[in-house]
């Protein structure tokens, strides 16, 4: 799915919900810039997916058409066919990550990152002999994560695991840098 129809979905459900957000609003809501909701905007009402009804205060009104439901519904359909592909393919991709480390005889790993790739990564896990034995998270240092207090970097001076598996997928290269400077060996860490 291309990121300005995802873009456009989430811009089309939130104005279903809600017509009188302003601009500013939805902008916010959506997390992106008001530029490219105006300019999504004016497309979708040139389209006629849209109609601006003018409200006190120099407000618009957006209100979907039929034209406009039905193209959401496309959207939606084709939004839920990416997400199951996606879904499917990480978890084969982590499986097989699985596999390679247990052919290698790791019982034991480390989580390096707290997201939501992480949470795929111990759902899958749950399939294997593989034990999580603690996570690793600056930003997220005291919470919960599965009955597992996320740590700070210091946790792998504990001894208790065989591997870290990266489950931080941005600046992977700056992690592992930090993870060599304290000592990890590079055979040590698993990527996706």
């Amino acid at each position: 799915m291309e990121k300005e129809d995802l873009h456009i979905l989430r811009l089309m459900g939130e104005i279903d919900r809600d017509g009188n957000s302003s601009q500013r609003e939805l902008s916010r809501r959506l997390n992106i810039s008001l530029g490219l909701v105006n300019t999504f905007l004016k497309r979708l009402v040139n389209k006629g997916y849209f109609k601006a009804k003018t409200m006190p205060r120099n407000r618009l009104k957006y209100f979907l058409t039929p034209e406009g439901l039905a193209r959401k519904s496309r959207l939606t359909v084709e939004y839920l066919h990416y997400s199951m592909n996606f879904y499917r393919d990480i978890k084969e991709l982590l499986l097989n990550k699985y596999r390679d480390m247990e052919s290698k005889n790791v019982n034991h790993v480390l989580f390096y990152g707290a997201g939501e790739v992480a949470e795929l990564a111990y759902l899958y896990l749950q399939l294997t002999s593989i034990k999580l034995v603690g996570i690793i998270d600056e930003e997220k240092t005291g919470k919960n994560f599965f009955g597992h207090r996320i740590s700070r970097l210091n946790r792998i001076e504990r001894t208790d695991w065989d591997m870290i598996l990266l489950t931080q997928l941005e600046n992977t290269e700056s992690h592992i840098s930090r993870l060599l400077q304290k000592g990890v060996n590079l055979e040590d860490i698993a990527t996706l």
